[in-house]
């Protein structure tokens, strides 16, 4: 499985919304249950859409200002942004295939 890396408010805009491509943002937290249960789909979907798709997490209680901009009240939250733009907002968990489903219509 992939690895994904950390994205913090300090370097968001450079590494989501300046990236050449489409960035998936998990925003999470450690006491979030749901969260654990999301991580390893998001891996799975970065080690095989990792040619079409950046996945970036950002912890929302160490980064506030990000989640709050961009309106994220629950967790786990995943945003997708293209070209500095967010084109899908999913909160909640589900199923590899219906998030593929809804992330295929991005990429």
């Amino acid at each position: 499985m992939a690895t994904l890396d950390a994205v913090t408010d300090a370097d968001f805009e450079e590494k989501v919304l300046k990236a050449d491509g489409p960035v998936l943002v998990d925003f999470w937290a450690d006491w979030c249950g749901p969260c654990r249960q999301l991580a390893p789909i998001l891996e799975e979907i970065a080690a095989e859409k990792g040619d079409a798709l950046t996945i970036v997490k950002m912890d929302a209680d160490a980064n506030p200002v990000t989640p709050a901009q961009y309106r994220v009240v629950g967790l786990p939250t995943i945003n997708l942004y293209n070209k500095g733009e967010l084109v899908q907002s999913i909160t909640g968990v589900r199923p590899k295939s219906a998030l593929l489903k809804e992330l295929d219509k991005h990429l």
